[in-house]
């Protein structure tokens, strides 16, 4: 595709981007064609190795899905932009040759996928992480294992949830999780009961971040943009201005507006105690 120009480059601001997209919203034909047109050798070796197609097809869609959406934020054609990793992994834009074709906006971006599902976040100035995952998931003691690396509270908090609602709460916290261990670019290597979520219904009531991150300058969002699907974001808190968060689906050849949804009320940063 042609270089985005001004007039349709998306201007991130201040707000909270989200692409949801569905494996079944690029055909696979599509995607075989994008990989050739798009993805850097790098992507294509990763993308041979899959056994299996639906993998293979995921992969490529997931990856599509990245570049085309930061081309629309930069400027940058979707085959030209580079990218570096820090030391655990965590995927970074690298400036492009000659600088960028329009500001530096300081664009994070973060990537998740589930099984037939790919959420992108896209920041300006702050960073992001986000998680999304399916409610209809058959691993269940896979779910049940998921818990045990939960703090206590967390923990006490399911025990006292009713068997059908327990899948849910698990998996919220999960994706709470996720979100913000990707965001500060520690994935997995940061331990997920040294950090704890309180929720109350629907609301996320107040975070308890680890003990090497006591400003706890984050806000998150919970939403359920499809039917079976959750999906969270964390977003860094940066000056006292809240962003809005704009949610966009489907594969973004011509993007369409965005749902434009408020960002919830900033949870309650718990401490922890000092005896």
């Amino acid at each position: 595709m042609a270089p985005t120009t001004a007039a349709e480059r998306l201007i991130v601001g201040d707000s909270v981007q989200l692409w949801l997209c569905r494996n079944e919203d690029l055909s696979e034909a599509e995607a075989v064609d994008l990989e050739r047109r798009w993805l850097d050798e790098r992507e294509r070796a990763t993308a041979r190795r899959f056994v299996f197609d639906h993998d293979r097809g995921q992969y490529l869609v997931a990856h599509a899905l990245v570049r085309r959406v930061l081309a629309l934020h930069t400027g940058v054609a979707e085959n030209q932009l580079g990218f570096w990793r820090s030391h655990r992994g965590r995927p970074f834009l690298e400036p492009p040759v000659g600088g960028w074709p329009f500001e530096d906006e300081g664009i994070d971006f973060n990537l998740s996928h589930t099984r037939g599902v790919n959420v992108i976040g896209v920041t300006s100035h702050r960073r992001v992480g986000v998680d999304v995952e399916r409610l209809d998931r058959e691993d269940v003691m896979t779910i049940d294992a998921v818990s045990e690396a939960f703090s206590p509270e967390e923990q006490q908090w399911l025990a006292g949830l009713p068997e059908g609602a327990r899948r849910r709460g698990v998996l919220r916290l999960w994706t709470l999780k996720e979100a913000y261990a990707k965001a500060r670019g520690l994935g997995l290597a940061l331990p997920f009961d040294s950090f704890a979520f309180a929720l109350d219904g629907e609301r996320l009531r107040s975070f308890r971040p680890p003990r090497d991150d006591l400003g706890g300058r984050w806000q998150f969002v919970e939403l359920e943009p499809m039917a079976s699907t959750l999906l969270a974001a964390a977003v860094e808190v940066v000056g006292p201005d809240i962003p809005e968060v704009h949610l966009r689906t489907g594969f973004p050849w011509t993007p369409q507006p965005p749902l434009v949804l408020d960002m919830p009320v900033r949870a309650d940063v718990e401490q922890y105690s000092r005896r």
